[in-house]
């Protein structure tokens, strides 16, 4: 859906749940194909409570997604003090992820620091690609092994992984291209979840 889903709603991205319902109970009662029989703008009424039954779908189902993600990412502080990336935690917790990812991206890579790694897993975490969030998570902790924060999602993902208790888990934990291979990021992954683990041991 091209338009933003809170706008269809006429409602913040910060409001309640219950806000939500009530806004699109309101909305659904105006546009009701009931009230537009034998009249000509019924399919412009059509296409509009078609429009605002996407929206809240999409917001209700992102909200799930998010409450869900949340409860396997106990590490995760959505307004961890001294962030230098409080609006990216901030639209990931609202499961704005191309938002997160778009700000994310705009950082020149020599300023990359160990956060922004972390977020950067977490947004791949969300997106349900396992492989990549785990080698996000685990620069992480190389840049900043004292951060409980970063070491308590590099744990989890690494549990989850061995046991394939991730909710994301969808039939297979790595994303390889068409025609199989060892690709790039199995190797950065490789490489840094080694070196990582290397460097626990030996503390």
């Amino acid at each position: 859906m091209a338009n933003d889903p809170y706008q269809v709603l006429g409602v913040s991205p910060n409001a309640s749940d219950d806000e939500i319902k009530s806004a699109y109970r309101e909305l659904a009662k105006k546009y009701h194909p009931d009230n537009y029989a034998n009249n000509p703008l019924s399919d412009l009424a059509a296409q509009k409570m078609q429009e605002i039954n996407e929206a809240y779908d999409t917001i209700i189902n992102a909200r799930r997604t998010s409450k869900n993600n949340a409860g396997g990412q106990q590490g995760y502080n959505a307004n961890a003090a001294g962030s230098q990336f409080p609006d990216v935690r901030r639209l990931i917790g609202q499961n704005r992820i191309d938002d997160a990812e778009e700000i994310l991206n705009g950082v020149a890579e020599l300023s990359r620091n160990a956060e922004w790694y972390y977020l950067k897993g977490m947004i791949f975490y969300r997106r349900g690609w396992m492989d990549q969030a785990m080698s996000y998570y685990a620069r992480a902790v190389q840049m900043e092994p004292g951060n409980r924060e970063y070491a308590t999602a590099y744990q989890q993902m690494n549990y989850q992984r061995q046991t394939g208790t991730n909710p994301n888990y969808q039939g297979g934990y790595n994303t390889r291209p068409a025609g199989g291979g060892c690709t790039m990021c199995d190797c950065c992954t490789a490489y840094l979840c080694t070196d990582c683990l290397c460097d626990c041991c030996c503390r």
